[in-house]
């Protein structure tokens, strides 16, 4: 199996920066995630989580991305964190990229099949220095669980708490309580799946001001897509 990576940006809508990219794998046709993944089982889970950090941090460093990295692992094709590193750690090296741009991300939604293990791993790359990211946090069952046993540097909120925050208060409610929870705990949140002007507002208006989606920037392919705050003309939908 070979493949490559779409770049999607996170944006500070605080400054108008750009808070990281997300590497998202692609198939060397441009065919999306769902095809890759399609193609991953137990014999070849490992290998591809290792080539996917590798040509996460190749074609960053290509691009010359000049904030953050957001890389998606699979917790349950890590044996041992230390060792796992290795080729994002070599990978860094030979194409000098500072690791403390390197932001993993664990979906939540993902089942996981021994907790403690994850916690020992999000435990283990924050000790070598990377960034740890929970991803679609509320999308799962363990997630207020898991906050309680390790605090990532990120948590991004799955994007059904977004979706149609405007006009759901309930939604807006547990947003509000996130952004109040994070900061007390010292931990960045992320709005992702951001697609309406509507729901920008909200969720600044909430104090989010990391936000990912459709709204800024469609995933560009091998490239860094320019991102839109022109939010007369909203960037197209397109499969993560």
């Amino acid at each position: 199996m070979d493949l490559t990576m779409a770049f999607q940006p996170i944006v500070d809508v605080s400054d108008g920066s750009v808070f990281a990219y997300e590497a998202l794998v692609r198939g060397l046709d441009g065919s999306g995630a769902g095809a890759v993944i399609s193609q991953v089982t137990e014999e070849n889970r490992f290998a591809f989580d290792q080539l996917c950090r590798r040509r996460a941090v190749e074609h960053a460093a290509r691009l010359g991305v000049e904030s953050k990295v957001s890389i998606n692992f699979m917790p349950n094709a890590v044996y041992q964190p230390a060792l796992c590193l290795g080729t994002t750690l070599a990978a860094a090296r030979r194409h000098d990229f500072p690791i403390e741009r390197i932001m993993f991300e664990v979906t939540e939604g993902e089942r996981i099949e021994d907790r403690p293990h994850l916690k020992a791993i999000l435990t283990e790359y924050k000790r070598q220095g990377f960034i740890t990211a929970i991803d679609d946090f509320g999308a799962g069952h363990s997630g207020l669980n898991l906050l309680a046993e390790f605090q990532p540097d990120v948590i991004k909120l799955d994007m059904e708490l977004v979706q149609g925050i405007a006009t759901d208060q309930v939604r807006q409610a547990i947003v509000t309580a996130m952004v109040r929870l994070a900061g007390e705990l010292g931990v960045a949140l992320i709005a992702e799946g951001v697609e309406t002007q509507a729901e920008f507002s909200v969720l600044k208006g909430a104090g989010v001001t990391l936000m990912q989606g459709y709204l800024f920037a469609r995933p560009g392919f091998e490239t860094l897509p320019a991102v839109d705050f022109d939010f007369t003309t909203p960037a197209g939908r397109a499969d993560a």
